[in-house]
């Protein structure tokens, strides 16, 4: 089935002539900006982004998509709420910004997803990492392991993670939770959950806390927190050391020791001291994976690490 199988017609009509590179399987992100005045058109194929240069369009027409695409997810963004995360069909990620905020003009980025998502398997093969870094995965889904997939943007980090939750054994009930549902699990007995920014009139928001919560309400075997963003990782935390082992998040970081650091960070936003902080974290995470892509725009897995206490504060220990 093509990508734009599952849009709606109002998505389509929102995405005009950009409907046409949603079904070119190589495409990976589309990305619409207005710089010098003139609305531009980039996309990325496989880790490398390119200008389409004869594309232009008008300020106000990038202006319209961003409105429109938003829309047609079911958000509403103006200059009062000048951004905006939608999802549209089958795992296509909106994302768009209005000025004041965006200074020359809006933008609008489109995160395609592929048109299957892949196995673990098919991920070793094309270069994620060798038969040992494997094992090591596998063998930690299986014995429910809690992990951490961290890495810098475009690394693969949802990607790796939908894989590996793709192992556990289809009795166990696997519940996710995202900002913006892009997790695409291939498992029987799987549950997304997406939360919901506020109205117009500022009603109705559903934080990622609040679905945390209400997640361990429904009886999951394992709990998948799409990406640890703020506050919520103590939630996470939480709920993986009150017995739901076998659980996974992911985190973005530049490198396996900046890890601490940005738990650390997170855990502040939540009122949280970078001791307690430690002390959860290390009871509660197993397994830290992190990724990178390399020139050729390869996902790889570049190291392995767990958490330890140093003194007060945590630390990373890489594993050889």
């Amino acid at each position: 089935m093509s990508r734009t199988a599952t849009l709606s017609v109002d998505a389509r009509r929102a995405l005009g002539p950009l409907l046409q590179l949603l079904d070119q399987p190589e495409v990976r992100d589309i990305m619409v900006h207005v710089s010098g005045g003139v609305g531009r058109l980039f996309i990325d194929i496989d880790g490398r982004t390119r200008e389409v240069r004869d594309w232009q369009a008008d300020p106000s027409a990038v202006k319209r998509l961003a409105v429109t695409l938003i829309a047609a997810g079911g958000r509403h963004i103006d200059e009062l709420h000048p951004y905006a995360n939608v999802h549209l069909g089958d795992g296509i990620r909106v994302h768009a910004m209005l000025p004041p905020l965006s200074t020359q003009g809006a933008a609008v980025s489109i995160r395609v997803p592929r048109g299957e998502p892949l196995s673990f398997a098919e991920l070793c093969e094309g270069g994620l990492c060798d038969d040992r870094v494997a094992d090591t995965l596998t063998g930690a889904v299986e014995s429910k392991r809690n992990l951490l997939i961290t890495g810098g943007t475009g690394t693969g980090k949802p990607t790796v993670l939908a894989a590996l939750m793709s192992l556990a054994p289809p009795g166990d009930r696997i519940i996710t939770i995202e900002d913006v549902a892009e997790l695409r699990l291939t498992h029987p007995h799987w549950i997304a959950l997406e939360s919901r920014g506020a109205n117009s009139e500022g009603h109705g928001e559903v934080p990622l806390e609040r679905l945390l919560r209400e997640s361990l309400r429904m009886r999951p075997d394992r709990v998948v927190l799409g990406e640890c963003r703020g506050a919520e990782v103590l939630t996470l935390l939480a709920a993986l050391n009150t017995g739901h082992d076998g659980g996974a998040g992911t985190l973005h970081a530049s490198s396996l020791a900046d890890v601490p650091a940005r738990l650390e960070a997170l855990g502040a936003l939540g009122g949280l001291g970078p001791a307690a902080l430690a002390r959860q974290a290390v009871s509660a995470l197993h397994l830290i994976v992190h990724l990178e892509r390399d020139p050729s725009g390869v996902h790889r897995v570049s190291s392995l690490g767990t958490l330890a206490l140093e003194g007060d504060h945590l630390a990373i220990v890489e594993q050889a």
